[in-house]
């Protein structure tokens, strides 16, 4: 979700948020008491928790309460919902980071993170998407995680790995009850109402092999109003298209059990064996559509597909062409 870039928040309001996370309200007397510190102080870290997406309640004589349940990701609880899969997975929950994908890039080069590592993030403070834009997390209203891979092949051989991503997540929230799950070339997630997630990927290695790379995922859950004022681009949330919305630690499960069943297959067969999957969900598949390049030039043509390594395939007045970067969207 591109908007704003989100503050970073103090212990001391973590401390005080997962004091508030069952939805009571609790009295600034008490909560002071809990951690020790003066009701000033409780006033002063709960000050600014709008800055990071948080609608606090105040009312005088009960205390505070958050305006919306905290559904808190839990490692436990990610691994329970697993099952035989959490082997694969060496999970950590961190309340807050500038950049998941970024924490787990800078672990990845000083050797220590195994394959099936997961960051995940309850507040991003400066989360980052395709071609230098923000993306905007709010405590609870996302899910935000960075997952490292590693490939025996070289980096020229994961073309089309984005896409193949975007096949896992739909498995994924189509498994959750999600309606209408669409995707957009190369790496957005969306619903016919707008934006619902996006794909980072980042690479370490050489052409010919071995390779590691990150992969980060943004979904939204839901969207506040203020929040969605925000945004310069149609957006939805999980809330709006799950018939039984799953908590955030059952979708983390989910879209982490479909990315290993994925990227095994695509360490098989390359982006080829999962195309035609792909293409189901092509948001614009067989209509009018404008690529701008890098360059600021634009194509204009019919959206014909993916190749099997992942190239946008245009029916152009030039003939098909085929593109492995770009920015898509419906012709003007």
């Amino acid at each position: 979700m591109e908007g704003e870039l989100c503050h970073a928040v103090s212990s001391r309001t973590w401390q005080l948020l997962h004091l508030l996370a069952d939805g009571e309200f609790h009295s600034g007397e008490v909560l002071a008491g809990q951690l020790g510190v003066s009701r000033a102080s409780v006033c002063n870290a709960l000050a600014d928790v709008a800055g990071c997406g948080v609608e606090l309640q105040r009312i005088r004589g009960r205390g505070y309460r958050l305006a919306h349940l905290w559904q808190r990701l839990e490692r436990d609880e990610i691994l329970r919902c697993l099952e035989h899969d959490a082997g694969q997975f060496d999970i950590e929950v961190v309340p807050q980071a500038a950049s998941s994908n970024t924490l787990l890039l800078q672990r990845a080069r000083l050797g220590g993170e195994q394959n099936g590592s997961v960051l995940a993030v309850e507040l991003q403070t400066a989360g980052r998407g395709r071609v230098g834009r923000t993306w905007h997390s709010t405590l609870g209203g996302t899910l935000t995680f960075s997952l490292l891979w590693r490939f025996d092949c070289g980096l020229n051989a994961l073309s089309g790995l984005s896409l193949a991503v975007g096949v896992a997540i739909a498995r994924a929230l189509n498994s959750c009850g999600a309606r209408g799950v669409l995707l957009k070339w190369p790496n957005d997630i969306l619903t016919s109402q707008g934006k619902l997630g996006g794909v980072l990927i980042e690479t370490q290695g050489d052409m010919l092999g071995p390779s590691t790379v990150v992969i980060g995922i943004g979904l939204n859950c839901n969207l506040p109003p203020d929040l969605t004022r925000q945004i310069d681009q149609p957006a939805c949330a999980l809330d709006e298209v799950c018939g039984n919305m799953p908590n955030r630690n059952q979708l983390l499960a989910a879209l982490l059990r479909e990315l290993a069943s994925v990227l095994r297959q695509f360490s098989l067969g390359g982006f080829a064996s999962l195309r035609s999957e792909w293409e189901q969900y092509h948001i614009y598949r067989d209509q009018p559509v404008q690529l701008r390049l890098a360059d600021s030039s634009t194509v204009n043509g019919i959206a014909r597909g993916i190749s099997d390594i992942g190239e946008l395939c245009l029916e152009t007045a030039q003939g098909i062409r085929r593109f492995n970067s770009g920015e898509v969207g419906v012709a003007a």
